[in-house]
């Protein structure tokens, strides 16, 4: 599993979401342990480490109505007759509940969270944080520099946790991670929402999530995806893979939204910038699945909905084969043309955002819709040939972006007059 982790939102998304009725819907590989020294001689060193103790919290979003229309899956009926929830639905209920506690977090803020050490510590863990986020991810760190100190101080908590998560399960100690090691580390999730961070990096997300109306869920789930990687290796169909897609990777927009935050002057609902923060996520994930189909397949994984391969006569040992053939372009059209609507959702709502976090959502959008050029352009083989935006494109992007951001300000600021 390959996991990138880019913030976007979008406005009054038609994303796949079914309401109905009432409902609409052990340790980390690498962990950071503080050196201390005498005066400014401390150190943050990675440190590998097994886990100990370890989370619930809350998040929000503006109420209000949103109109959903079903692109993929439906709810099935099952044979008792009782209809069963579509994995778009599931996921659209985390995207309510979080809207239903936002007036109560904002009547009810959390105490204050427990750091271990003094003020210039965590300060310390914020910039070791954004470190992390400048190895790691650098066209975006460059974006958050635009951003008001205390929100992307916020993301780089986010993206480090993620990251820390994602190599439970992809890190060099993988093998020896066990479903005991997970629940472990959403224990110590539990404690750090409940302002008991287990290091300095706990610390600086649990700081986050103080002021910021994040909640806990898509944190879990993301620990949720984790387990799923570690049981399962295929996905029968879209419905599946849809919802591992939202555990890996739409998470994260639901955690960065609040602390990115929509513009003021924005007429768009937060329900469907949520909407559209998951759109932009699977649209990653998916991406990344695309992009690594010949790697995961050298791991035995097949990311791929098993009934759209047999659709177009491609098996299991069609992928591990490795050959490019007119079945597996056909097969790659199609579901690059996915990922672009996916992209396409998320993409309307860039301009919602508050304005200081446009730029980096904006060039991290374009991006990584380029990858899927990249592959066409590698006649569909990405079996044996890795997808990448050069770094001359990167360099393009970011002016380009730029501008966009100011354009969807001025968009905003007139149809608002209007």
């Amino acid at each position: 599993m390959s996991l990138k982790l880019l913030w976007f939102v979008s406005s009054q998304s038609n994303l796949g979401f079914l309401h109905h009725g009432n409902r609409s819907l052990p340790c980390p590989n690498l962990l950071f342990q503080h050196r201390a020294g005498k005066g400014k001689n401390q150190r943050w060193k990675p440190h590998f480490c097994s886990l100990r103790t370890h989370v619930p919290g809350s998040e929000g979003l503006r109420r209000s109505k949103v109109k959903v229309t079903v692109m993929s899956t439906m709810a099935a009926t099952s044979s008792a007759g009782e209809i069963a929830m579509s994995s778009e639905e599931k996921v659209y209920n985390v995207v309510l509940k979080q809207a239903a506690l936002v007036n109560k977090q904002l009547r009810s803020p959390r105490g204050d969270v427990v750091v271990p050490g003094d003020l210039s510590l965590l300060n310390e863990a914020y910039d070791r944080c954004g470190e992390i986020c400048a190895e790691y991810a650098k066209t975006f760190y460059l974006g958050t520099l635009l951003m008001t100190p205390e929100r992307r101080r916020a993301i780089w908590a986010i993206y480090v946790w993620c990251r820390r998560t994602d190599e439970l399960v992809d890190g060099p100690n993988a093998p020896h991670i066990t479903p005991t090691a997970l629940d472990r580390w959403e224990a110590r999730l539990e404690d750090l929402f409940n302002g008991r961070p287990f290091d300095m990096l706990d610390a600086a997300l649990a700081n986050t999530v103080n002021k910021f109306p994040v909640n806990i869920q898509p944190f879990k789930d993301m620990i949720e995806g984790m387990r799923m990687d570690l049981r399962k290796s295929r996905y029968k169909n879209f419905d599946e893979l849809y919802l591992y897609c939202y555990y890996v990777a739409g998470t994260v927009g639901l955690m960065s939204v609040p602390v990115m935050g929509i513009a003021p002057e924005s007429l768009a609902s937060t329900e469907s910038v949520y909407n559209a923060a998951l759109a932009l996520g699977i649209a990653n994930q998916l991406t990344n699945i695309l992009r690594d189909v010949g790697e995961d397949a050298q791991r035995g994984r097949i990311y791929l909905p098993q009934d759209e391969l047999a659709q177009e006569g491609l098996s299991d040992e069609d992928i591990f084969s490795g050959k490019v053939t007119d079945k597996w372009r056909n097969f790659m059209k199609k579901q690059i043309k996915r990922a672009r609507m996916l992209f396409h959702e998320a993409e309307k709502g860039v301009k919602e955002l508050n304005a200081s976090s446009r730029w980096p959502v904006s060039a991290s959008l374009m991006l990584y819709k380029q990858i899927l050029d990249e592959i066409e352009a590698n006649d569909y083989n990405n079996f044996t040939k890795r997808a990448y935006v050069s770094k001359a494109k990167k360099l393009i992007a970011l002016p380009v972006a730029y501008v966009r951001s100011l354009v969807a300000l001025s968009t905003i600021r007139s149809s608002h007059r209007n």
